[in-house]
């Protein structure tokens, strides 16, 4: 399950983005965006998430996910239409000419932080 290592991989992300921030708090939850053509199984990323998050910056977070679609762009008819899978030709007219737009994104998207500020923590005083 490939799905293990993205997730170590958004941890380590995760912990260099709050360090580069010099914010100090605790990581209370993480937007993710993954594409349904992305080749990733959100089940499979919500799991590895429950196991790997304990121990590291990411406990006690919550995980939200979005999952944007993909669109087949037919340059034969002009017909942009939703796809779930990828595919080679055009839904409504079978034209091979298509451009797929979107649904391979997988990208954190934004880190929601409980901050205490720079230099304080929660037990300094202002």
């Amino acid at each position: 399950m490939h799905e293990m290592s993205i997730v170590q991989a958004l941890i380590e992300q995760v912990e260099a983005e709050v360090e580069k921030s010099g914010q100090c708090g605790r990581v209370v939850g993480l937007d993710l965006v993954v594409g349904r053509l992305s080749g990733v199984h959100v089940d499979s990323i919500r799991f590895a998430f429950e196991i790997l998050a304990p121990g590291s910056i990411l406990e006690g977070s919550t995980l939200r996910v979005s999952e944007p679609a993909a669109h087949s762009d037919c340059r034969q008819c002009g017909a942009r239409v939703q796809i779930e899978d990828l595919t080679m030709s055009c839904p409504r007219c079978g034209s091979g000419e298509i451009v797929i737009d979107g649904g391979r994104d997988l990208l954190l998207q934004s880190i929601e932080l409980e901050t205490f500020g720079q230099a304080d923590g929660p037990d300094k005083d202002p």
